[in-house]
């Protein structure tokens, strides 16, 4: 949780994890969506006394919790976890930029058809989901920084076009159509 004393990382074995930040006045913003095989809480590692967001599963999710001074310890005795976690945090890096970058530049619908591909796993190495667990449209607006009436139209206009399908199994992705609203 948010405040929390900064002790543990987290490595998601399985599922998908948000992280929501709250402000002083109330106000929620997820910040970030993390998945299987990425870490949470690794700031602890560079000194953070508390978490500075709340990790919160999105699907049925299972995590590995890693004491702060285990984690230590794994990183200088083996070799391949630490270059595993370092290219972690590169990769995060760029995300990081890149999700800037999006939200200073791109209008909603490029925002939103992104958010659905990275949601997918389309860009990362190996398979990407064909079906994204079920997202709420609430969450895909908040990920993107906009309204969930937004979200609707777009998301109404992405299933006409045939760039999704959604029903009971989740939001089916078409991601070669839907790389078509980031390419014009």
């Amino acid at each position: 949780m948010q405040g929390d004393p900064a002790k543990t990382v987290m490595y998601i074995q399985h599922g998908g994890v948000k992280l929501a930040v709250l402000s002083e006045t109330g106000k929620e913003a997820i910040v970030a969506i993390r998945r299987s095989g990425d870490f949470v809480g690794e700031g602890c590692l560079a000194g953070q006394s508390a978490y500075t967001a709340t990790a919160a599963a999105i699907a049925p999710t299972t995590v590995l919790v890693i004491t702060k001074n285990e984690m230590i310890r794994l990183l200088h005795e083996e070799r391949g976890f630490a270059d595993r976690f370092i290219a972690h945090m590169l990769t995060r890096n760029i995300r990081v930029e890149e999700d800037l970058a999006d939200q200073f530049f791109n209008f909603t619908e490029k925002r939103l058809a992104r958010a659905l591909l990275l949601l997918a796993g389309c860009g990362d190495q190996g398979n990407p989901q064909e079906v994204l667990p079920k997202v709420s449209q609430e969450i895909l607006a908040e990920i993107i920084g906009a309204t969930r009436p937004r979200v609707n139209v777009f998301m109404n206009k992405f299933r006409k076009l045939g760039f999704v399908q959604y029903n009971n199994s989740g939001i089916h992705i078409n991601a070669t159509l839907l790389r078509e609203v980031l390419r014009d």
